[in-house]
């Protein structure tokens, strides 16, 4: 099968500790990578963003990098480039005139927004992964979020319009089907983990003998990193590592970093608070293994990938009940799930945790099981393809005729927010 996948601003190839990159990025690249390895051809189809890459970058076997030119070749933030997507979409159907995929499946709001109109010019069936909906983001960031108006209304037609939208967790296609979006074009197919490097054995980070947990994750309030903050503050001799953001070098200019620290401060956690910055995604697992606890309690969350890192590496989590964590975490069999935003009650999880030392190697290894079971990359690939061929099968409806010139015209007045 020939399958062409589009990432717009997420290239596979980009290092993941940039601004506007990060999940999608080792998403997009280790699902092509499995499904290569299944045997079908992958071409990536991303925005140049340099003057050096070469047009078409092979990734590995099976799987191939395209950089199309559309708005300024250099590093735009994601905010800026829904106005350029009109043009990704006309270098997407030139490429396709010549290269003809089996099936197209983009990444995140605007992707689709460029797919669908593209793909409609040959009859491609379209498939959408959104990573992150508007709509759920303006619930709960309400004034503070950034994303422009227009993206709610773009995400729908783009809902509309494809063939079949592969959910990353069973709340987000509840969203979906509020939208109107029939139930039988909405599947859910999660994130995956690379199980092999994400392990439980392997190279350790160093560490003292007092309890250790871990915060790993974007710095950015709705993270809710300021939650475990508060909440280590009423457990005595807990060190906790907060591993994400910019460079270690570069913390002192990040808003939120500046925050977090000052909240340390002001809790008296000097001593037992360190702000790693962002961590080499090389590093990543040896500095999980380092750790007694792993916690994640963002306000929401589409997915949750560094929990499912945390699982495949036998350390127990303690998450928040919300978005793809509801899907991956079975409280009391693989980890704990709390309210967001509370931190008496994390605080709490986290003593019991720590004063059960059987008890979290018991979660330890249940979590290293569901991911062997349900989470690794070839399982997502599998499961992926089925939801391309469910989708040319005649059980599932055609979907709504894309209005092309509208979705075109509104996504090239659009300006972008954080995700």
């Amino acid at each position: 099968m020939r399958i062409a996948m589009v990432s717009e601003h997420a290239s596979p190839l980009a290092c993941i500790t940039g601004e506007d990159a990060g999940g999608q990025n080792v998403h997009v690249a280790e699902l092509a990578t499995a499904l290569a390895g299944l045997g079908h051809e992958v071409v990536v189809y991303t925005r140049r963003a340099d003057t050096t890459s070469p047009d078409r970058v092979a990734l590995a076997d099976g799987v191939t990098v395209e950089h199309l030119r559309a708005g300024p070749v250099a590093a735009v933030g994601k905010d800026h480039l829904p106005p350029h997507m009109p043009e990704f979409g006309r270098r997407l159907r030139r490429a396709w005139a010549w290269w003809r995929p089996d099936v197209v499946h983009a990444h995140f709001w605007m992707s689709g927004a460029a797919a669908v109109p593209a793909a409609e010019a040959f009859g491609i069936p379209v498939f959408q992964t959104f990573h992150a909906l508007g709509s759920v983001k303006r619930r709960f960031q309400g004034a503070a979020d950034t994303s422009p108006p227009q993206r709610r209304g773009v995400e729908r037609q783009v809902a509309r319009a494809s063939t079949m939208v592969v959910a990353t967790s069973n709340e987000e296609r509840d969203e979906l089907l509020t939208w109107g979006v029939g139930p039988e074009r909405v599947a859910v197919v999660p994130c995956g983990v690379d199980s092999t490097r994400f392990s439980p054995t392997g190279p350790v980070m160093e560490r003292g003998r007092g309890p250790r947990v871990l915060s790993l994750g974007r710095l950015v309030p709705r993270k809710g990193v300021d939650t475990v903050v508060r909440a280590v503050a009423a457990v005595p001799e807990a060190e906790l590592l907060v591993a994400g953001g910019p460079p270690p070098g570069e913390l002192a200019d990040d808003p939120e970093a500046v925050r977090l620290q000052a909240m340390a401060a002001q809790l008296r956690l000097r001593d037992r608070v360190r702000f790693l910055g962002c961590v080499d995604r090389v590093d990543v697992p040896a500095l999980i293994r380092s750790v007694d606890i792993a916690v994640n309690v963002p306000w929401y969350e589409p997915f949750g990938i560094s929990t499912l890192e945390s699982m495949a590496c036998g350390v127990p989590v303690i998450a928040s009940r919300v978005g793809g964590h509801r899907d991956t975490v079975v409280p009391g069999r693989t980890g704990v799930l709390v309210p967001p935003r509370r931190p008496a009650r994390l605080a709490e999880s986290l003593r019991c945790l720590l004063a059960d030392p059987g008890g979290r190697e018991d979660l330890g290894k249940a979590s290293r099981r569901r991911v062997e079971d349900l989470y690794t990359w070839e399982a997502v690939a599998r499961a992926t393809v089925d939801c391309y061929r469910a989708g040319a099968s005649a059980d599932v409806p055609r979907p709504r005729r894309p209005r092309t010139q509208v979705l075109e015209r509104t996504v090239g007045t659009a300006t972008g927010g954080e995700d």
